[in-house]
């Protein structure tokens, strides 16, 4: 059976679906991002790019034109600095069958879920935290990063991600001596 393509509409920060459907099954099977008030699917410029690229949506403007990748990848990088490696490291945790939602009220960038565990079943085991390779983390920032996730009852992530999108994990934890 093949999947139907939604139609899905870009504005500044994020994107909204037709009211369909198969819209709302993207929200049902998978927990890509919410349910309006008019029964749209109200997606993150990152859940957009990635539905794109599974040819699960297509992202049209305004004038209901297809919005090729590359522009859409450059609007979604002005509007969120680090588009580029959050984007990597959200696809490689889909494509090994989690779910990954925001996570901006832990002070993070995302969460992770147990594989068949939703959002609303049960709390997310991990949050994440992107990094380039080339970035630079004081102690400092790293100490703040493992304390959200200690507070939060969750395991630290640092997903480095190198300059051809691939991306490691290290796993951090509070231990008591």
């Amino acid at each position: 059976m093949t999947k139907e393509i939604v139609n899905a509409y870009l504005s500044e920060e994020r994107v909204v679906t037709e009211n369909s459907d198969a819209a709302r099954e993207l929200y049902n099977q998978a927990r890509y991002g919410k349910i309006t008030k008019d029964n749209s699917v109200q997606l993150s410029l990152i859940e957009a790019f990635y539905l794109n690229e599974k040819q699960r949506i297509v992202v049209l403007d305004k004038k209901g034109k297809a919005v090729p990748a590359e522009t859409f990848m450059k609007k979604a990088s002005r509007k969120e600095p680090g588009f580029w490696v959050r984007y990597s490291v959200y696809k490689d945790i889909r494509d090994r069958g989690y779910i990954i939602k925001t996570a901006l009220k832990f002070g993070a960038d995302f969460r992770i879920y147990d594989r068949g565990v939703k959002p609303g079943e049960d709390h997310a085991r991990w949050i994440v935290y992107p990094v380039y390779e080339a970035e630079k983390l004081t102690w400092y920032e790293f100490a703040a990063k493992n304390r959200v996730a200690h507070s939060t009852k969750k395991r630290l992530l640092i997903g480095v991600v190198d300059d051809e999108g691939d991306v490691s994990y290290w796993e951090c934890r509070w231990l008591r001596p």
